[in-house]
């Protein structure tokens, strides 16, 4: 078994579209000035990694290493870094997919990761729970805080939010980004209509969600949810689809926007089909500085006085870097309300 402890640094490389990973030596990283060198010892695997195994999708160069997600422990600071010193426990974004540099690729056992994307865990959380939520936090950023038509135009969540008059719907509240985005959604001080499957219910109120709607009842969860939006009141201001797929979700978001009089439909994959002119597409990018103040300033006090909830649950499937393969799979076949981790220390 592959052990971070050692010396010199190992990765899950993915060599080519179709590839399964291969475990192999890579470089030690150096940060620039304000980047920071982690040991991971926990990463949490995200549809878009098995998506880029099967299609090769995003990728300029090969080998890469995938992983956006990581929790660890602070091993090198950058020159120009105040805010963290070696041996704080972290969870922070690798973002190798905008990079197109490998060593900022989370499933290794030291990363390099931009400080302004990395906050201090509390001790109440642990590496694999602080895993679950780096990438879902910016993507649910992005596209709640873009302004309007780029995304839904609500304020940065707050430790002390106030009522906003905006109300949103989510559908896929138990996903990861689903919720995350309610989170921080309601923290913005806005309402959120939550859809999942019913034995997420529970999990989507905790989330904060004022009403949660069934989407196996089929075409009559278009209505039920443009009813609950009327009830809730207030400024609609659009749909995060945080599942963004035809048969799964857009031929339910799109009408529910139609019957609401239109509006901005923020969306993680691939556009919708003949999307009228009162939709407005919102594509997200789940990398942005505009998210470096939530970072920096809500991500730590929120997790340590319980206002963040480090969900999904992680679902530990292996140690070391032989199962990221397998956690990839696990993800691919399907989980629901929890995130796939493994721990590499």
């Amino acid at each position: 078994m592959s052990n971070n402890s050692n010396l010199g640094n190992q990765a899950a490389w993915l060599d080519g579209k179709g590839s399964k990973l291969r475990i192999a030596s890579a470089d030690m990283p150096k940060p620039g000035a304000e980047e920071l060198i982690v040991r991971v010892f926990a990463a949490a695997v995200n549809p878009v990694d098995w998506k880029i195994q099967d299609s090769g999708m995003f990728i300029q160069k090969w080998p890469m290493i995938l992983g956006c997600d990581v929790a660890g422990e602070v091993a090198e600071t950058g020159a120009s870094v105040t805010k963290f010193k070696k041996g704080d426990r972290v969870t922070a974004h690798a973002t190798s997919l905008a990079s197109s540099d490998p060593t900022e690729g989370g499933f290794q056992h030291y990363v390099k990761v931009s400080s302004h994307l990395t906050a201090a865990l509390p001790g109440s959380t642990n590496y694999a729970q602080g895993s679950v939520l780096p990438l879902a936090l910016d993507t649910a950023l992005v596209g709640l805080c873009s302004p309007s038509p780029k995304g839904l135009g609500l304020s940065f969540p707050s430790l002390t939010p106030q009522p906003s008059n905006k109300t949103l719907v989510i559908w896929g509240g138990s996903s990861s980004v689903g919720a995350i985005a309610t989170q921080l959604a309601t923290a913005a001080g806005a309402k959120v209509i939550s859809v999942a499957s019913s034995h997420n219910f529970d999990f989507c109120k905790k989330c904060g969600a004022v009403e949660v709607l069934d989407y196996k009842k089929g075409d009559a969860v278009v209505d039920d949810v443009v009813a609950a939006v009327k009830k809730a009141g207030g400024d609609f201001v659009g749909v995060y689809d945080a599942i963004s797929m035809q048969d799964q979700s857009y031929k339910y978001t799109v009408p529910i926007l139609e019957k609401l009089g239109g509006g901005v439909l923020a969306i993680v994959l691939g556009s919708p089909e003949n999307a009228p002119e009162s939709v407005k597409v919102a594509n997200v990018f789940g990398v942005n500085p505009m998210t470096y103040p939530v970072w920096e300033g809500y991500v730590s006090k929120a997790l340590e006085e319980g206002k963040l909830l480090a969900v999904p649950e992680p679902l530990v499937v292996g140690k070391g870097l032989e199962a990221v393969q397998k956690g990839l799979e696990k993800n691919k076949q399907g989980v629901s309300a929890k995130k796939v981790v493994i721990e590499l220390a």
